[in-house]
């Protein structure tokens, strides 16, 4: 056989319709061309997401999160534009398909009930931005921080350095905790009991100090000291204070429970524990007969 029955046969191959949509015939060679565009497009989306992030967004004072969202909506588009120019290529009619999908959807739609409402709920992420790259988030019993949003899910890395997907729809119908939202202050509360025999007025004393030898608690609002309740055994006092980084209270806690502890020691203000006081009453004595 020689080369041009070869390639004869070749492009007879690849251009032999496999199937046809909305009356378009479809061979090897245009599903080629198809994902080929498609491709081109994804690569083109990734290369000018890396151009503005490092050449344009870097000059300008924006956060993390309105920049992912910025070049992750502009990828989005250029992979949609990149989906309409393969298909133009190939030959389909957009507006044939579209009734092609619309009816196939009514078939799938339950099927596909979870991807669409996590399709939708991403889109409200971005466009909404009720949580963003960067953010401190409680969702349900998991909390970290935003490491991605895509449109399907969104990835939270915890405080214990592990990656949760989490279905985007969660953000949108669960009641979500954004630690970073708007203003970044959040107070913290700690609460101690002293004893009874403790100076009060010394204990807020060392309590106001612990606050404002802190270097973390900010000055304003002013750290505050109260009392809270008269406990069994103990006056339980509340140490109030805020601080301006969400990701940092855990840590900020154990400092000031960490000081507290050995600023009662230097002014020798007890910490009582739970004490139970046993009381005899006298009773008339029993005569007890031996029996030898």
């Amino acid at each position: 056989m020689s080369l041009s029955e070869v390639l004869t046969t070749f492009k007879d191959v690849i251009t032999f319709p496999l199937f046809s949509i909305n009356q378009t015939a479809i061979s090897i060679s245009s599903i080629l061309v198809f994902i080929l565009i498609v491709i081109t497009f994804v690569v083109f989306s990734r290369f000018l997401k890396n151009k503005l992030l490092t050449k344009i967004l870097s000059k300008f004072k924006l956060d993390e999160g309105l920049q992912f969202t910025l070049l992750r909506i502009t990828q989005y588009i250029i992979i949609f534009i990149g989906l309409v120019v393969a298909f133009q290529f190939v030959g389909i009619d957009l507006s044939g398909l579209a009734v092609m999908l619309g009816f196939l959807s009514v078939g799938i739609g339950f099927g596909l009930q979870n991807i669409t409402s996590n399709f939708i709920a991403g889109l409200i992420l971005l466009f909404e931005r009720p949580i963003k790259v960067g953010d401190r988030v409680t969702v349900g019993d998991t909390e970290g921080d935003v490491e991605n949003i895509t449109i399907r899910s969104t990835t939270i890395k915890t405080l214990n350095n592990i990656s949760i997907i989490v279905p985007n729809s969660d953000f949108v119908t669960a009641t979500v905790t954004n630690w970073s939202h708007g203003d970044t202050k959040i107070r913290v509360d700690l609460d101690i009991g002293v004893s009874y025999n403790s100076d009060l007025d010394l204990v807020i004393k060392a309590l106001m100090e612990v606050a404002e030898e802190n270097s973390e608690v900010l000055k304003i609002p002013k750290p505050e000291v109260h009392l809270k309740e008269f406990g069994d055994s103990s006056w339980n006092m509340r140490l109030r204070i805020w601080i301006d980084n969400p990701k940092r209270h855990y840590y900020v806690r154990s400092d000031i429970n960490m000081s507290i502890i050995r600023k009662f020691k230097k002014y020798n203000i007890e910490i009582p524990f739970p004490q139970r006081d046993l009381h005899l009453r006298s009773s008339v004595s029993l005569p007890i007969n031996n029996a030898n």
